[in-house]
């Protein structure tokens, strides 16, 4: 039998926890099991198919937990003994641990629409031999139908049609495609970005069959139109991974979630923690369960969950939710709350809008127009959430918005920040439009 101080279960969030656990406690000897032989970057995955030119191109070198001193066993975790602090592995091999780690992730949905089982339909497992083959299998796609216009979706379409003769369809069951995510008028401007690639977007629709023999050979709709496929992607969302804790007699939570506290602990058992995808996320506004799945929040929980493993001092403020997307070319980001969702909890919100080029005059080469929406509450002024679209810019700019966010900064504090500028780099310091956006709803929020 093999002994560890900390048996960490599972991928990229697992190499996080592992690596702040060597941090906070360099004497502990840290082992992490995985399935995978190889670890894919999961945020790069709809890449493989356009940008980056293939899986081999999209993956976490295990040297990174060679270099931190933490072992690693690729084989699969089948039995957790909580009594005896012991697993058993599939090869047969048993471990005991003294602090264990669920880090065990998601896996894709895969809605029960008849013929889904069909050759060339695909879910988005993040396997590296999956992925591979559905890389070589689309070198000889002509119609390719994706099923969801999320982020999953939405990326997919415009990655897969780079440099490719590829006819490609987003069927997407709500009126517009990142409703979930974005505000009205962000999704119109997406959707207008992948209209210009080319791409059919077919929303306010809904696949109900996948046709075909043995190999789809299209999709019907509700409605009853036929769309040609000979390759359909299932990009409809993941659910988390939470199986072998379910046997272990772990309490799972909201959507079969293994039940943490802030800590990262879990509720059944004090020397067993959970991060990522597979643990329960709960809202930084209302403190309700989320349904988020986000790799950012996963690394967090991960470096919080490594850091208390035995010494539980560290707190998860909650969900904010932090992310962003590009669409054929333009950049789209959310954090915290947008305006639909804040009136959906029913919060009394004020919003400010602002606009101005990332360059310094506009006319620089490459100076994209940025656009900022920020939501304040109402009563106290604070910021609650901000959505931008814009150029590459727009991916530091939202992480600056998530922390103003969490230290609960208000309008007024916000138009007083002072941000560094140059011409080539960022907007105009009179018109930087985060400032600008906070400026604009001063007035209101003092009535």
């Amino acid at each position: 039998m093999k002994e560890t101080d900390v048996l960490i279960l599972g991928g990229l969030s697992g190499i996080t926890a592992g690596i702040s656990c060597r941090r906070h406690y360099p004497d502990k000897k840290v082992v992490v099991v995985r399935k995978e032989g190889t670890i894919l970057i999961p945020c790069g995955i709809p890449y493989i198919y356009g940008t980056v030119g293939g899986p081999q191109f999209n993956v976490i070198p295990d040297g990174l937990l060679e270099s931190n001193q933490i072992e690693l066993i690729k084989d699969e975790a089948v039995v957790v003994d909580r009594e005896n602090k012991i697993v058993t592995l599939k090869d047969g091999e048993t471990i005991k641990y003294e602090k264990l780690v669920f880090a065990t992730g998601s896996m894709p949905i895969v809605p029960p629409i008849p013929g889904v089982e069909k050759k060339n339909v695909y879910a988005i497992w993040k396997d590296f031999d999956y992925l591979s083959k559905v890389y070589d299998e689309m070198i000889n796609v002509k119609d390719l139908v994706i099923i969801g216009g999320g982020f999953i979706g939405v990326e997919f379409a415009d990655e897969c049609r780079k440099g490719r003769d590829i006819n490609v369809t987003v069927v997407e069951a709500l009126p517009q495609c990142l409703q979930m995510a974005l505000d009205d008028e962000f999704c119109a401007e997406a959707q207008e970005k992948l209209i210009e690639a080319g791409i059919n977007l077919l929303v306010d629709s809904k696949a109900q069959s996948i046709l075909g023999d043995e190999k789809v050979t299209g999709v019907l709709l509700a409605d009853g139109t036929e769309i040609k496929a000979d390759m359909v992607i299932l990009g409809i969302g993941a659910k988390p991974n939470t199986e072998l804790a379910k046997q272990s007699g772990i309490e799972l939570g909201f959507n079969n979630t293994i039940r943490v506290d802030a800590h990262m602990r879990t509720y059944t058992d004090p020397d067993i923690f959970a991060c990522g995808d597979c643990a329960e996320k709960h809202s930084f506004f209302t403190g309700r369960p989320v349904n988020t799945m986000l790799a950012s929040i996963a690394t967090a929980e991960a470096r919080i969950a490594g850091a208390n493993l035995y010494s539980p001092v560290h707190r998860n403020c909650g969900a904010i939710s932090v992310f962003s997307t590009v669409v054929n070319g333009r950049a789209f980001a959310v954090a915290g709350l947008t305006e639909r969702q804040a009136k959906q909890i029913g919060m009394n919100v004020v919003i400010g809008k602002a606009e101005s080029p990332d360059t310094h005059p506009g006319g620089m080469p490459n100076s994209t127009l940025t656009k900022v929406k920020l939501v304040f509450g109402k009563e106290n002024g604070v910021l609650l959430g901000g959505s931008i679209s814009g150029g590459k810019s727009v991916g530091e700019m939202i992480n600056v918005l998530s922390a103003c966010i969490m230290h609960h900064m208000t309008a007024d504090e916000i138009v007083m920040f002072q941000m560094g500028t140059h011409p080539a780099l960022t907007s105009s310091p009179i018109a930087y439009p985060i400032v600008n956006a906070a400026c604009k709803t001063v007035p209101f929020l003092h009535k």
